[in-house]
C-alpha cells in the first residue's frame, strides 16, 4: 500500500478512535425529558437529527435499544418505527463500510476463532448467514456491524438482508418505548400497548430458537441426501 492510499484511512481510523475515545467518557445517555425537549423544538427536522443521533450512536458502540426506546417514545409506534430503523441503518452500513475500508483485507487474513467462523459462514451462505446473525445474537449488534464488514459480502446484500433481520427487534423496542410514554402520561390504553409490547419482545426473543432448529432441520436433511447419493 502506497503512503497515498494509506493517508485517508488513517485518518479516518483516527476520527473513528476519537469518536469512540469521546462515546466511552460521555457514555450516559441523555436525560428523556431533555431528548425530548431538544427534538421537539427542532421542529420538522427532529427525525433527521434523531436519525443521525442513533446513527453516530451505532458507529461508537452507544446501546442502540435505548436509542430504539428513545424513537417510540418520541415519535409513536408508526413514525418512530421508520425512524429507528432508518437511523440503526444508516449506523451499521456506516460501520461495515469503516471496517472494510479502513481494514477488512488485513483483519481477514488473520481472522481466527469465532470472527473466522463468520467470514466462512458468508462465504457458504451470502446474505442469509448475515440475516441468520441479526436474528441470533452470536455476536453484539454494535460489534457485529464492523465483523460483517471484514468479510466479502456485496454491499446491496449487507444492506437488503440486515433490514429484513432489523425490522422484528425494531418494531419491539419501538412499541416499547411507545408504551412507556404511555404508562407515564396515565393514558387508559397504556396497558394493552404494554402487553402488546411485552408479547412482541417475546416472539422476538423465541425466534432464534426457531430459526436455529429450522437450519439444524436444513443442515439434517443435507446431509441425508448425501449419504443417500454417496450410496447410490
Amino acid at each position: 500500500m502506497t503512503i497515498r492510499a494509506a493517508v485517508p484511512r488513517l485518518g479516518l481510523l483516527l476520527a473513528l478512535a476519537a469518536l469512540v475515545a469521546w462515546a466511552s467518557v460521555h457514555r450516559a445517555f441523555p436525560d428523556p425529558s431533555s431528548l425530548q425537549h431538544q427534538m421537539q423544538s427542532m421542529g420538522p427536522w427532529a427525525p433527521l437529527a434523531f436519525i443521525a443521533l442513533f446513527a453516530v450512536a451505532t458507529v461508537v458502540f452507544l446501546p442502540g435499544a435505548l436509542f430504539g426506546l428513545a424513537g417510540g417514545a418520541l415519535f409513536g409506534p408508526l413514525w418512530g418505527t421508520l425512524w429507528n430503523l432508518a437511523g440503526a441503518m444508516l449506523g451499521a452500513t456506516l460501520a461495515f463500510l469503516a471496517a472494510r475500508y479502513i481494514a477488512g483485507d488485513w483483519v481477514a487474513g488473520r481472522a481466527g476463532g469465532r470472527l473466522k467462523a463468520l467470514l466462512d459462514g458468508i462465504d457458504a451462505e451470502g446474505w442469509r448467514f448475515v440475516a441468520f446473525v441479526r436474528l441470533v445474537p452470536l455476536f453484539p449488534f454494535n460489534l457485529l456491524n464492523y465483523a460483517l464488514g471484514l468479510t466479502r459480502i456485496r454491499l446491496d446484500h449487507y444492506i437488503l438482508a440486515s433490514l429484513l433481520a432489523m425490522v422484528p427487534g425494531t418494531i419491539a423496542y419501538t412499541w416499547l418505548g411507545y408504551a412507556g410514554s404511555e404508562v407515564a402520561a396515565g393514558n387508559p390504553t397504556a396497558v394493552r400497548n404494554l402487553l402488546l409490547a411485552l408479547g412482541l419482545l417475546a416472539l422476538v426473543a423465541f425466534l432464534p430458537r426457531v430459526i436455529r432448529r429450522l437450519r439444524a432441520a436444513r443442515f439434517g436433511r443435507r446431509q441425508m441426501k448425501r449419504s443417500s447419493e454417496f450410496e447410490l
